[in-house]
């Protein structure tokens, strides 16, 4: 009961001063008093003016997570102050938990008092009040809870300081050099910043985990059975086509940040926004640079394209060669439009016996509009054994009664 009337409160508060109301003064993200409303039309075509996109915030990035590729960046290496989008390494870090069996998703996480006493946005956990990952999970992306985040830090971790390093590890491992954590939640500290590029690699390797968009996407949900309902912080899950989260986040020190994922067409694009004037600048920022990737960039899936029957000859093996296919497709990002894709088969003359199906044994070098993009593996598709003596004498032996 003390939850529901603390929810209603500051609701109440919210609605009546429109003003962001906290546990603490810096908050990671809360509820805005537009939460519901939908985001003001655009333009239906955005195009760049003098090379920007005119978003109104410090720092901003739009990526291609597959290959990583910039497709539109303003001040994206300035290091800031990151607010909750922090909580895209700490999710990536519980995905990965999650990946090496060290949880799952019905394990149970018992809140510490340290946990509990974190504030800004939040689910009101009680010291030894235990909820089970998932939950934990939907408080943390969903409700961006700073208390739920730190609780499952210290279950990886053993602390909060313990789950920190972690991160810090993680980022100079994807080689983040603009990046240095010193909590987990995203609350303003001295030292606590990031880069909009750094948090767009972040995000690349969390939406690996297809996992996270069970919670990312989710609109509106509870917890406690329906005592604690959650409204998701990220307006374009509701008002973006093709939206698949990631993450929002609010400070006095750091703005309005946002980091957003849409998907379409097999496409998924990632907009960073860091240092928003406002809440909804960051949302119209990241859609104009979504929109802008969306109408000028596609993903072709590109074949070896070396037929069925192609073969590579077997020096000194039971078999005179070996059949072989192409080891998948090529993913390669494109401007629209009609691309001219090339093709050059380097298969080797001939394989020394023993060979192993798998042994690559050719490459096939892909190029798009006279620009080389990758390398597409030729492998053989069977094992030959090495000839022996025995088998020669077998050979001579059939030949000879054939002739007969």
């Amino acid at each position: 009961m003390k939850k529901i009337i603390s929810i209603l409160l500051i609701g109440i508060i919210v609605a009546l001063s429109g003003v962001t109301v906290t546990a603490k003064t810096l908050s990671t993200e809360c509820y805005s008093e537009d939460i519901y409303e939908p985001l003001p039309e655009t333009a239906e075509t955005i195009t760049l003016v003098d090379g920007n996109l005119d978003i109104n915030a410090k720092s901003c990035v739009l990526i291609e997570p597959q290959t990583q590729t910039v497709l539109y960046e303003n001040n994206g290496n300035e290091r800031l102050a990151p607010a909750s989008i922090t909580k895209i390494m700490s999710l990536l870090l519980i995905m990965e938990a999650i990946d090496a069996g060290k949880l799952k998703l019905e394990s149970k996480i018992t809140a510490s008092e340290h946990a509990c006493s974190m504030g800004g946005s939040q689910i009101w956990l009680e010291p030894g009040e235990s909820m089970t990952l998932d939950e934990m999970l939907k408080a943390i992306v969903i409700a961006s809870a700073n208390d739920a985040t730190v609780a499952v830090g210290e279950a990886i971790a053993g602390s909060e300081e313990g789950f920190v390093a972690l991160m810090n590890e993680r980022a100079k491992s994807l080689g983040l050099t603009g990046t240095h954590f010193v909590n987990c939640t995203g609350l303003d500290a001295d030292g606590h910043l990031t880069t909009a590029y750094d948090v767009a690699i972040m995000s690349s390797e969390l939406v690996k985990h297809k996992l996270i968009t069970n919670y990312s996407t989710v609109w509106m949900d509870s917890l406690r059975g329906g005592e604690s309902e959650l409204v998701n912080t990220n307006k374009l899950v509701r008002f973006y086509d093709g939206c698949i989260g990631l993450k929002t986040g609010t400070t006095s020190k750091a703005g309005s940040c946002l980091s957003a994922a849409a998907t379409r067409d097999n496409m998924t694009l990632i907009a960073v926004v860091m240092g928003g004037a406002d809440s909804n600048s960051r949302f119209m920022g990241a859609r104009k640079m979504l929109d802008f990737g969306f109408a000028n960039y596609g993903v072709l899936n590109v074949d070896a394209n070396i037929g069925d029957n192609t073969r590579v000859k077997i020096k000194g093996g039971e078999k005179t060669s070996a059949s072989v296919k192409a080891d998948g497709k090529l993913s390669v990002l494109t401007k629209k439009g009609e691309p001219k894709v090339d093709r050059k088969l380097e298969l080797l003359d001939s394989v020394k016996a023993p060979i192993k199906k798998g042994d690559v044994v050719g490459k096939v070098y892909i190029s798009v509009d006279g620009e080389e993009v990758g390398v597409i593996d030729i492998k053989a598709t069977e094992s030959v054994k090495k000839r022996t003596v025995f088998m020669m004498y077998r050979w001579l032996l059939s030949a000879i009664i054939c002739k007969k």
